[in-house]
């Protein structure tokens, strides 16, 4: 274990853990958060069922489970991080994003280097059945992080570490070998409900309790067509991905800076308006996001995401954000216009008269 370690910091790891398979106990509050319908227009989660929780029926011959986690924090990320990302919700002409996908995409990132560490470790034992997991299959990647020691489950159902937060990417190494597991961290959230109290649209039920329809990131990346009304407000001048939950939480001043250039954020996609962002054609789009998260969603719900910040910009008073609506509407497609017509109702009563 102790050379898989050192292996896997060499690749850029921050930690490495070993999970057994059973997971039969995890199969309750999956079915369960299904069947309330939670995961919204994610089918792939449902239509996946059980097997999400048992490694063995997704890769016949599993007998033990790599679990790694690596920082995405860009390496020029200032102590400060969390004051930087909730002042960008005080300009409202300006775009948010997400932190993990300002830089390059990590499924590309983490399974090149979780293939590598598999590679190396066939080379010290001979050849060995496995398959490497990124965010890409019907795995149950949180439970199986917190199980190999990882960290803890949060409030908000991320996985949260005493040494660093929770602003970490997470894989899987499924292996047809017996290692011995990893031993499980406790649980230190304590009475705080800071994850709870700061969600903007209330997608965090209680503890442990997401409704993903309700999710800003599930919004304006995994949900394809129109956007309910009653959440764009809150969605103020986020455009792809939420971090409230992670920028209130306490641990998260633990959080670590990557070693890896991947992670450093692109130009183009922070500090910019949303007039700006607003005017890529598809073609700057599909230039600017390669090899990025972004890319996955397409140039229509790029500009629909950048719509409804518009609207709530024209509503804090931004006037410019009606010249870059009225831009795109004569031309935009159905599900766009339907974001621009709600966009551009949003100023006030004295503007539009």
């Amino acid at each position: 274990m102790a050379r898989i370690r050192a292996w896997a910091g060499e690749l850029g790891f921050s930690q490495i853990g070993i999970a057994g398979i059973d997971l039969s106990d995890a199969e309750p509050g999956l079915a369960e958060w299904l069947a309330q319908g939670f995961h919204g227009e994610m089918g792939y989660m449902a239509a996946h069922g059980m097997r999400r929780a048992r490694p063995a029926e997704l890769v016949p011959g599993t007998l033990s489970v790599i679990t790694a986690r690596m920082d995405y924090l860009p390496r020029e990320t200032p102590e400060d991080w969390q004051a930087v990302e909730w002042a960008r919700l005080d300009r409202p002409g300006e775009g948010i994003v997400s932190l993990y996908a300002r830089g390059r995409d990590y499924h590309k990132v983490l399974r090149a280097r979780l293939q590598k560490l598999a590679d190396r470790l066939a080379a010290e034992i001979g050849p060995f059945g496995h398959r490497v997991f990124t965010d890409s299959a019907p795995v149950l990647e949180a439970e199986l992080a917190s199980r190999s020691g990882q960290g803890w489950r949060g409030k908000h159902t991320l996985v949260l570490s005493r040494e660093a937060g929770s602003m970490f990417f997470l894989g899987e190494i499924y292996v047809d070998i017996a290692l011995p597991p990893t031993e499980p961290v406790a649980a230190h959230c304590g009475r705080c409900t800071a994850c709870i109290d700061a969600c903007p649209t209330g997608a965090i039920l209680g503890p442990h309790r997401l409704d993903a329809r309700r999710c800003i990131s599930y919004l304006t990346i995994e949900h394809a067509g129109v956007i309910p009304e009653a959440l764009r407000p809150a969605m103020a001048n986020r455009i792809y991905g939420c971090d409230d939950c992670q920028l209130a939480c306490p641990w998260n001043k633990f959080a670590q800076r990557s070693a890896l250039p991947d992670f450093d954020p692109r130009e183009g996609l922070t500090g910019v308006t949303l007039a700006q962002l607003f005017a890529w054609t598809e073609d700057e789009f599909l230039r600017r996001t390669e090899g990025s998260p972004i890319r996955r969603i397409g140039h229509e719900r790029w500009l629909r995401n950048i719509a409804v910040a518009l609207g709530n910009a024209l509503r804090q008073g931004d006037a410019s954000a009606a010249a870059a609506l009225l831009s795109r509407r004569d031309t935009a497609a159905p599900l766009l216009r339907e974001h621009i017509d709600w966009a551009l109702a949003q100023a006030p009563t004295a503007a539009r008269a």
